[in-house]
């Protein structure tokens, strides 16, 4: 224990235990900075944290947490159960450096079928569920969703347009045309019709979709009987739509009715995570997750980590197959159950047709895995290329690109982009309104003067002495030496150094591959039009771009929707509803005299005279 910042964390942590609680809990390890180093549970936590003080019991990466440590935080619970929630919640929240981490957790696409409105509607959905309906799902991903749709819109005919669609009609769309939907909005089919229609789709999507297929076949052959082709060539349509969908949903050739598989495989100390969704007895896709984890962790622990985060903002189904069997797993089975109010199954099955499933997602789990070791090879390659064509010493772990976006400098915003060994980081991604009122319109370099100062003002601040891994190798700037002129001279007024800046410029007659390179006190120079290198920094210029006028359109869509009654104050939407219905538009309400306005409804004397003092200072 010769290390001094290891002696003085294992110090921290024998000061803590004089007050650390003897029940179940959530304990953090917070550095210098106020970060979360760790954050872990424990049925006894002070029983817990004790051996933390043993440091030469302990592995170097959890010597290297005691070493950073100079302050703890303790939360209680009433069970180990609810510890074990706590912690995955917090894990996903401060993201700490010493804890397994579920890298990847965007919330999963669902179907509704919307049933507060007398047409129902199908349509997809991911976020809060602000409708009443039903919704199926969770589907792995938005292509498992499309497919699905596709099939029900072939099959049941209902109606994906939104309500104000619907009710503006006077003719039938393209879809009716088509035979994808029934055409509700114009009357082409009655209620108690649409109402089956509606029935059948629910029996769909809740797996009893063989009663749906007898009755189409019974139904194709009555049809056929009395000679009416043209009906029984629909109703082979949709059956054969049906036997399409379920070819997609088939698997190994088991059926489970309401079951996540989750499976994982270790290549070159790296885990992988291939989770298969199954509800209604169909499999509704699956996903590859790779969490970021310390080789010395076994696949059991990695596993367990992956579930606790995994489940954290979403629904356990009844039952979880695994590939490995947990050493907590009747603990997370009890803690799932309790959340879900229904009892969570936890197997790790080994035979049987519910082993095949799990093997089957282990397989895809490995391959994944070997696919991401290739292209992150292939990244390292790029990226060693990257610092020969810069003069780096070394290859950039963190490649900050930026762009600007406006039209006539409104709306103006600049946008930045990160890229680094595994490719782009978009939770780096950031955005910065253009702020200042000094600058003329369309002024590039200004907008890029103020982006760079903002950046790297906030980065001296937060990380000055660069240990936090946030300070960018390299800055690629969307431009030509103009804008890289803006960017040196700022960080030199910063006093910031050893940055590598370039710009990049499309070059003469601004066609793609005759690219040209700026850096400070060099001459401007090409790659190769066949040269890797110049493809991948012009796939990060063109990421940039499109971050930046992406972040530029929603800006401007934002502006287009303000009324001027906003920016009155005291003016509420209730008010501000009186005065549009009274006046019709926000144009007639700032041009309108005190008189006028006092005669809309809720608008006083004060009131009146409050508007039309701000409209005519």
């Amino acid at each position: 224990m010769d290390d001094p910042n290891l002696q003085s964390g294992a110090s921290v942590i024998r000061e803590y235990l004089k007050t650390a609680p003897t029940a179940p809990g959530v304990y953090r390890m917070l550095n210098s900075y106020g970060d979360v180093l760790y954050v872990g549970k424990a049925k006894h936590i002070k029983k817990r944290i004790t051996s933390y003080t043993h440091v030469n019991r302990l592995p170097n990466r959890l010597q290297r947490m005691v070493a950073g440590t100079v302050s703890m935080v303790f939360v209680t619970t009433r069970t180990e159960g609810e510890a074990l929630l706590l912690e995955a919640s917090l894990i996903k929240r401060f993201k700490p450096q010493f804890n397994i981490l579920l890298k990847d957790d965007k919330s999963f696409p669902y179907i509704l079928l919307r049933e507060d409105h007398e047409w129902a509607q199908i349509t997809k959905h991911r976020g809060k569920r602000k409708h009443k309906g039903q919704y199926y799902g969770p589907f792995a991903n938005i292509s498992a969703v499309n497919r699905t749709l596709n099939t029900l819109q072939k099959v049941f005919h209902l109606r994906s347009c939104n309500d104000n669609t619907l009710e503006s009609r006077s003719r039938v769309c393209m879809l009716y045309q088509i035979k994808r939907c029934s055409g509700p909005c114009v009357g082409k089919v009655s209620k108690d019709e649409y109402a089956s229609m509606v029935a059948e789709s629910r029996a769909f999507l809740e797996g009893r979709s063989t009663d749906i297929q007898k009755k189409f076949a019974a139904s194709m052959q009555s049809a056929s009987d009395e000679m009416d082709y043209e009906k029984a060539a629909i109703y082979r349509d949709r059956l054969n739509a049906l036997t399409n969908i379920q070819s997609h949903q088939s698997m190994v050739n088991v059926r489970v009715e309401e079951a996540d598989v989750i499976a994982a495989d270790c290549v070159a100390g790296q885990v992988a995570i291939q989770v298969f969704f199954f509800r209604a007895g169909q499999n509704w896709g699956h996903r590859a997750y790779f969490p970021k984890h310390d080789k010395t962790e076994v696949i059991s622990e990695v596993l367990s980590a992956f579930i606790g985060q995994f489940y954290d903002n979403k629904p356990a189904p009844k039952l979880i197959l695994l590939s490995h069997t947990l050493e907590d797993q009747a603990l997370l089975s009890q803690a799932l159950s309790d959340r879900m109010e229904h009892k969570v199954e936890i197997n790790a099955p080994v035979r049987g047709k519910k082993a095949d499933v799990v093997q089957e997602a282990r397989r895809n789990a490995r391959e994944a895995m070997e696919r991401r070791l290739a292209e992150s090879a292939s990244q390292t390659k790029l990226l060693a290329g990257v610092a020969e064509a810069f003069d780096m010493s070394e290859p950039p772990k963190r490649i900050e690109i930026y762009d600007n976006s406006h039209i006539q400098g409104t709306n103006a915003v600049g946008g930045m982009v990160v890229a680094g060994p595994d490719g782009f980081m978009k939770n780096s991604y950031r955005k910065f309104n253009i702020k200042s009122e000094e600058l003329s319109p369309g002024d590039d370099f200004g907008m890029m003067r103020e982006v760079m100062h903002r950046r790297f003002t906030r980065l001296l601040k937060e990380d000055a002495d660069r240990e936090r891994g946030h300070w960018p190798d390299v800055l690629l700037i969307d431009g030509g030496k103009g804008q890289l002129s803006s960017v040196t001279d700022t960080l030199t007024e910063l006093g910031v150094t050893g940055v590598t800046i370039v710009a990049i410029s499309k070059g003469p007659d601004r066609h793609a591959g005759r690219e040209q390179f700026h850096m400070p006190g060099k001459q401007t120079f090409s790659m190769p039009l066949t040269d890797p290198v110049l493809y991948y920094l012009q796939r990060l210029r063109d990421e940039a771009h499109r971050f930046a006028i992406g972040t530029h359109r929603a800006k401007r869509s934002a502006d287009i929707k303000k009324s001027p009654l906003d920016s009155v104050p005291g003016i509420g939407p209730k008010r501000k509803k009186a005065l549009l219905h009274h006046f019709g538009s926000a144009k007639a309400v700032v041009e309108a005299d005190v008189r006028d306005l006092e005669n809309a409804e809720g608008i006083s004397k004060a009131i009146a005279r409050q508007i039309h003092d701000h409209f005519h200072e």
